[in-house]
């Protein structure tokens, strides 16, 4: 199949390429602390190899979609404590993604998706939503890897915090990069006192809080990574495909004005 990256392609051929119905894939990970057991660069190798797969698929499916550079340096300042963290402020990462709309927006291309591998990023990148529609008129995106605090069905019961290094996240880097995990140094890291309570919730819950990593102990790890596989990373990643070229399916439909 003819490359996929916008990038290998010269200013008029991509010129030549694009058109108003044209999806630009943006992937968006992180190099953050992740653990004794996992490397800086779990995110990023989610957001890279998955988001690649995921347009890779869909175009060899006929769909008219591109992926741009991924971006490595984004928002981790949960983890600014711990050496290793590579992060931008939320003022220097939301310029960035405006200025590369800027520049898309100068193209014949008007849909861009990012492609998110850290949770850390989603806030800012749904306000970066709205800011790129209203300044340039894009039709613009979030979607990620669905990664999924473990529930006991198919690994241990996280109790919803399955958020950080855990048990989806290390399985999927079992998957992708089996090589820079260590799993003799995989624990289980839950913070317990917090799950039975009613309102204050990591997800789906009324109360928000501010944290840190380190928050929750000196792991600076939110999940349990033991019972992690390769063969359950492998079902993610199969999943993360499937939902990821159905949705670009419905994104290249998706209009915002009715019938």
């Amino acid at each position: 199949m003819t490359s996929r990256d916008l990038v290998h392609l010269s200013g008029p051929a991509a010129a030549a390429a694009l058109t108003g119905d044209s999806i630009l894939v943006l992937p968006t990970g992180a190099i953050e602390h992740h653990g004794p057991h996992l490397p800086l660069s779990t995110d990023y190798l989610m957001a890279d190899m998955i988001g690649r797969a995921v347009v890779e698929a869909a175009a060899s499916g006929g769909q008219d979609v591109w992926l741009l550079p991924s971006l490595a340096y984004t928002k981790s300042d949960e983890h600014h404590w711990a050496p290793g963290t590579m992060w931008l402020n939320a003022d220097t990462l939301l310029q960035t993604v405006v200025d590369i709309g800027r520049s898309i927006a100068a193209t014949p291309a008007r849909t861009l998706i990012f492609y998110n591998g850290h949770g850390g990023n989603i806030a800012l990148l749904q306000v970066a939503l709205r800011e790129l529609r209203r300044r340039f008129g894009l039709r613009t995106f979030l979607m990620g890897t669905g990664m999924t605090a473990g529930d006991g069905t198919n690994g241990p019961d996280e109790r919803g915090f399955g958020i950080h290094g855990g048990h989806s996240e290390t399985s999927m880097i079992l998957h992708l990069r089996p090589d820079l995990v260590d799993t003799s140094k995989a624990d289980r890291w839950i913070p317990d006192h917090m799950a039975d309570l009613d309102y204050i919730k990591f997800n789906g819950g009324p109360v928000h809080f501010g944290w840190l990593s380190n928050d929750f102990g000196p792991a600076g790890v939110v999940g349990d990574a033991t019972g992690a596989s390769a063969e359950w990373g492998a079902e993610l990643y199969a999943n993360a495909l499937r939902h990821g070229v159905a949705a670009l399916a419905e994104i290249a439909a998706f209009r915002h004005e009715g019938p």
